[in-house]
Formats: C-alpha cells, sequence, structure tokens
C-alpha cells in the first residue's frame, strides 16, 4: 500500500458539490461487492438534494482530506462520538486518506471528552474500521429509499490502554 501525501483542511461550503461526487463516485465504485444495484442506487440518491446533503455536512465537524490541494474524501464527527460519513474517492482509496481522517476524527473526540467513538459501518468498510481498533455491537438494517442495507454499529474506546501483561488491577 503507497502512503500519499495528503493533507487535512475543515470544509467550506463551496465543497459541497465536489463532496457529492466523491460520495457517488465511492459508493457506486467501492461497495459493488457487497450491495446491489438497487441498493447502491437508492444510497447515493442521499446526495441528490445538494441543500439537504450540504446541511448534514454543515451541521457536524467535517474535514477533508486532500491531494495537491484537491479533496479526495471526507469525514463527518457528529456530536462528540459518532463518526457519521466517511468517504473517499475510488482513484485514492486504500491509500491512506481514510485513515488519516478517522485518526484526526478520534483525536478531535477524544478532545471533546468523548471515552468512546461509534460509527454504522457500510459492509464495505467494516474491515477498515475493525483494523483500526473498532469492535462490532450491532448488526442493523437502514431504509435507503425502498431499499434495506446492511451495516454494523461499532466502537472504539479513546484514550484507553491495556495494562502491561502481568498486572493486576485494584
Amino acid at each position: 500500500m503507497t502512503t500519499l501525501p495528503f493533507a487535512l483542511r475543515p470544509m467550506l461550503p463551496d465543497d459541497v458539490p465536489l463532496l457529492a461526487e466523491i460520495f457517488r463516485a465511492s459508493v457506486e465504485e467501492l461497495a459493488v461487492e457487497d450491495y446491489s444495484d438497487a441498493q447502491i442506487e437508492a444510497w447515493v440518491a442521499a446526495a441528490d438534494d445538494e441543500a439537504a446533503f450540504a446541511k448534514r455536512l454543515t451541521g457536524q465537524l467535517t474535514l477533508l482530506a486532500t491531494l495537491d490541494g484537491q479533496p479526495v474524501g471526507f469525514a463527518s464527527l457528529k456530536g462528540a462520538d459518532v463518526i457519521d460519513m466517511l468517504y473517499v474517492h475510488p482513484a485514492t482509496a486504500g491509500q491512506g486518506a481514510a485513515t488519516m481522517l478517522v485518526e484526526a476524527l478520534e483525536k478531535l473526540a477524544g478532545a471533546r471528552g468523548a471515552q468512546k467513538l461509534s460509527v454504522e459501518a457500510s459492509d464495505t468498510a467494516e474491515d477498515f474500521f475493525r483494523r483500526r481498533g473498532y469492535t462490532a455491537k450491532s448488526r442493523n438494517t437502514v431504509l435507503r429509499g425502498d431499499e434495506w442495507l446492511a451495516n454494523t454499529t461499532m466502537e472504539k474506546a479513546l484514550g484507553e490502554t491495556a495494562p502491561p501483561a502481568g498486572t493486576t488491577l485494584q
């Protein structure tokens, strides 16, 4: 896996049209093995109403991963402790942008006093979150348009370290 020199910045209102395109491309190209064509179509429809999509992103802490100044991915923190959205353009998937975005949200959530971070991970993203230390808590189905999509609620404790081997807690 090659890690590219991504940078982070906050989302600006003018970014919304491009973020909607990244969202659509990410779902359409990266989720094809996990969801049907009808499910993907229903999922990407969330960006059809650009004003509602913008309201969702601007109502949360939304960070962008950029490459050479151009957005290639984004993630949003809902409240202090929920990753709401994480999408990376397929051309840069697997090259470190999502990891950088999630690490930043974990640090920000911890700074906001969160003890844990949760996410409703798509079947496509579940392995990514598992590798980052998230554990599955429940299996869900969500309605998008006329389609049911499966996902998994996952959680990660923030700021906890395991005691050294052989240590007893008192």
